[in-house]
């Protein structure tokens, strides 16, 4: 079923909108027909025109768009919103009280209390409130949460996420860099800088394949770059319930790197490696048969990793797939509201209010310990 859509954020300037529509556009899995793109009226309507946006749909505010397409005869399906994040909670909560289902660019709110909020109004308006954490997206992350939970790997140990980047070695910020502008702001942000931005996507990312609840963490949060007033570097230990034992270290000041994504899990029984530098491949490690590699689109995989794949062998897939496959399930799960049809393991994998307000409690844990010089929590 054919579904439509209207973007918040994401005009002139912007960085992620973009790639939101691209992902969005690689199935089709929907129409972007209205949006409300900037912060400022001019700036809203000047990127509606360079989408091709119709001019009665083209608003100038997220209030206008919020208040005008409920009462139109063909309603937008859902709205995509990729706007700082102390405005994700006022805008879903919007959204969601007009009955609008809502996928929100992580991480979902700026306080746990505000997830928690969000997640309410959506269970009780039966409505779809998703949030984009990409790197579930990928067909071998669904693989090694198949092999993880399956107890092929038996009782786990220890999870590790380390997720590091470089484009804040510098104060870029001070320079009047957008993205480092508002993501280093904490009335922006919210209390994480670094840890929020892709510090939720390692959290997410762990809890995903695992299904392990964090049951206390002690954490140290360091800001590198002179005068910040938000964290530019992460280094998490995690107690799981179960006697399993994590790290989680993030950063965005290491210089060189670019997106440097990986994530090991090691049982008593066996181990799984996957890395975002070769998101096609899975290290797999048992007592049994020891080490190989699998590789995404070979048979033998699990119906969570076929459906996520598109291409054949040898054909590489990447982080546009990975968060085309996201909106896919968001659609699944859309058109089986609409059609009382059954869910599929693309809707069933969409990262939905729990995994945001996960994230945000997380943020405020790991900023509680810190602030104690490391107490667990």
């Amino acid at each position: 079923m054919s579904l439509t859509y209207a973007m918040v954020g994401g005009g002139i300037g912007a960085f992620i909108g973009e790639i939101h529509r691209k992902a969005i556009a690689l199935d089709n899995t929907a129409t972007l027909v209205a949006g409300a793109l900037s912060s400022t009226p001019e700036k809203s309507i000047e990127s509606a025109k360079l989408l091709g946006l119709p001019e009665d749909r083209s608003y100038g505010s997220w209030q206008e768009l919020i208040d005008a397409e409920p009462k139109r005869k063909d309603p937008v399906d859902f709205v995509v919103i990729v706007t700082p994040n102390n405005t994700h909670y006022p805008i879903a909560k919007a959204c969601l009280e007009a009955g609008l289902n809502v996928v929100l660019d992580k991480p979902m709110t700026t306080t746990a209390e505000e997830a928690r909020q969000l997640a309410h109004l959506a269970n009780d308006k039966g409505l779809v409130c998703g949030v984009t954490y990409t790197y579930t997206g990928y067909p071998m992350v669904r693989e090694a949460a198949e092999l993880v939970r399956s107890g092929t790997l038996g009782k786990v140990r220890r999870v590790e996420v380390n997720f590091i980047q470089g484009w804040l070695a510098q104060n870029i910020e001070a320079e009047g860099q957008k993205q480092a502008s508002w993501r280093m702001d904490p009335k922006q942000a919210g209390g994480g800088g670094t840890l929020g931005d892709i510090g939720t996507h390692a959290e997410h990312l762990a809890s995903f394949i695992t299904g392990l609840e964090i049951q206390s963490l002690s954490a140290e949060l360091t800001s590198f770059g002179a005068g910040r007033l938000l964290d530019d570097d992460a280094m998490v230990h995690i107690r799981y319930e179960g006697g399993s034992k994590g790290t989680i270290n993030v950063s965005q000041i290491c210089i060189g790197e670019e997106n440097s994504l990986s994530v090991g899990v090691f049982g008593d029984k066996g181990s799984v490696r996957w890395s975002h530098d070769n998101p096609n491949d899975l290290r797999i490690a048992t007592l049994d048969s020891g080490v190989r590699l699998v590789t995404r689109g070979q048979a033998g995989l699990s119906e969570r990793a076929a459906a996520a794949t598109r291409t054949p062998p040898g054909h590489p897939e990447g982080y546009l797939e990975a968060f085309a496959n996201i909106y896919r399930g968001v659609a699944e799960l859309i058109n089986a509201k609409k059609s009382g049809s059954p869910i599929g393991p693309l809707g069933n994998d969409v990262p939905g209010p729990e995994a945001g307000i996960d994230g945000m409690r997380f943020v405020e844990r790991v900023i509680e310990s810190s602030n104690s010089d490391g107490a667990w929590v």
